[in-house]
């Protein structure tokens, strides 16, 4: 059985670049870095730097330490068992 780590976004990220009526692109640009490293700082597979979380909530006008609060961060891990070709059933995650 294959394991694969998967990650829940930070959907709190998200709503506050959309309200703002942002792209990731323009986000990632005003925060100097790149888009790539923003998108997977959002979708949580990535987690920022103090200097690279300063910089995208002074763009998007919050308080950095959201990104290091639990209550906040939700890019809880999870992981999935995926079954093997060999095997008929599907083991429910």
């Amino acid at each position: 059985m294959e394991v694969i780590n998967t990650f829940v976004s930070r959907k709190w990220l998200l709503l506050i670049r959309k309200n703002k009526n942002l792209t990731q692109q323009q986000v990632a640009c005003m925060a100097n870095i790149k888009r790539t490293h923003y998108t997977q700082i959002e979708t949580g597979s990535r987690n920022p730097s103090v200097k690279v979380a300063k910089c995208i909530a002074d763009v998007l006008e919050f308080d950095w330490t959201l990104f290091f609060k639990n209550e906040s961060n939700n890019t809880t891990s999870r992981l999935i068992q995926v079954p093997d070709k060999s095997h008929a059933d599907v083991i429910p995650v």
